[in-house]
């Protein structure tokens, strides 16, 4: 092909204007994804910015771009896509608050028991995992268990240093991830005795001393049940949005929907990301085919469809899971691939997703950031 008969920037891009988001409903080049155009003879290239890293469509919609410029420009054309991601955010009202998050996630159930933390745990592995920087603050002040599953002691507590004459917390580095819990300042024996107030004190300081830097998501394992820390959190920060865990139990089940109630009351009014159903079925290692439903079945989906959001993940209880948990080590960091692996990894990628989604909702500054293609 001789540069007299290159494309042009103007053509390749309308193209690629055909390529939609299939989250955002709209197309590449609309939504300024379409970053640095470079055409050459027999060649075009450029970048794709997806709005989070974690994207679970990023191989669709490269190959949609491929197919795109072949189909519609050239079919002899080597088509070069590179693929990155800058995380949108929605921080109207945040204020001084954490201005370096980008987005905060809660992670909640009704009840105990239902595996609410080893969700947040690996959640926060697992986007971390796809190139984002990721914190977890473990706001289970009474029963902390954030720091056991990261493989964390008192030996390991945080640096305290002073700024401005107030003291600030580095949170530890821990698997690629800044995680911050009671349990990383206190004796691992000892109770956390406190009434209410000591508990959200606890928290806002958590909130407001610790040094997050930047970070395109945070992650906060709040206590089962409803109550003060809730409140606290989700009237002190600009929450994203929260994860509802549950079991199929319908024990677990009536409990979460108390939860979501909690939630969508008008002074909270806090956006639910969707259920992650837990322990959905017990699938033994040697017969990865067989599924035992212990505790009922298809209570999750239900919730999910009740309360109009989505089922992000069935996660099925594998004992390797609680083995790696009790271990320090989240189960996404083993090399292990089992049913409960890649359901936690499809959930970090859904909850990522319907993070973006909300970010580009029209009330969102994020949905407003729309600008030209980059052509170089």
């Amino acid at each position: 092909m001789s540069e007299l008969h290159l494309p042009t920037a103007e053509k390749v891009l309308a193209a690629l204007s055909h390529v939609e988001d299939p989250d955002l409903k709209r197309d590449l080049v609309t939504l300024g994804m379409i970053k640095d155009l470079v055409i050459t003879p027999g060649v075009v290239a450029f970048t794709v910015e997806l709005t989070t890293p974690a994207c679970p469509m990023k191989d669709a919609i490269h190959q949609a771009c491929v197919n795109a410029v072949k189909h519609l420009v050239d079919q002899s054309l080597d088509v070069q896509v590179k693929m990155t991601a800058r995380t949108t955010t929605n921080t109207a009202g945040q204020g001084l608050t954490l201005p370096g998050v980008k987005n905060i996630i809660g992670v909640a159930s009704g009840k105990g028991g239902v595996g609410k933390s080893t969700i947040a745990a690996n959640l926060a592995v697992g986007l971390a995992e796809s190139g984002a920087r990721v914190g977890l603050l473990d706001a289970d002040i009474y029963g902390p268990s954030v720091p056991m599953m990261f493989g964390a002691t008192r030996a390991n507590a945080p640096e305290i240093f002073e700024r401005d004459g107030k003291n600030i917390i580095r949170p530890l580095m821990l698997h690629g991830v800044l995680v911050m819990s009671i349990g990383l300042l206190m004796d691992e024996n000892q109770a956390v005795a406190w009434r209410g107030p000591m508990a959200t004190s606890a928290l806002k300081q958590f909130i407001n001393d610790v040094e997050w830097g930047e970070l395109d998501y945070l992650i906060v394992d709040l206590p089962p049940g409803t109550g003060d820390v809730h409140i606290t959190l989700l009237t002190s920060l600009p929450v994203r949005g929260v994860v509802l865990v549950t079991t199929p139990q319908p024990v677990a089940l009536a409990d979460a929907k108390k939860a979501a109630s909690m939630l969508r009351i008008p002074q909270l009014n806090t956006p639910i990301l969707g259920v992650v159903e837990n322990m959905a079925w017990f699938t033994p290692a040697e017969l990865p085919e067989h599924r035992y439903f212990l505790f009922g079945e298809g209570g999750g989906a239900e919730l999910a469809q009740a309360l109009e959001v989505p089922l992000l993940a069935q996660v099925p209880l594998v004992q390797s899971v609680r083995e790696s948990g009790d271990k320090g080590k989240p189960a996404l960091l083993t090399a292990e691939v089992n049913p409960a692996t890649v359901a936690l990894r499809k959930m970090a990628g859904e909850v990522a997703r319907q993070v973006s989604i909300l970010n580009a909702m029209p009330s969102s500054p994020a949905a407003t950031e729309l600008k030209s293609p980059q052509v170089v």
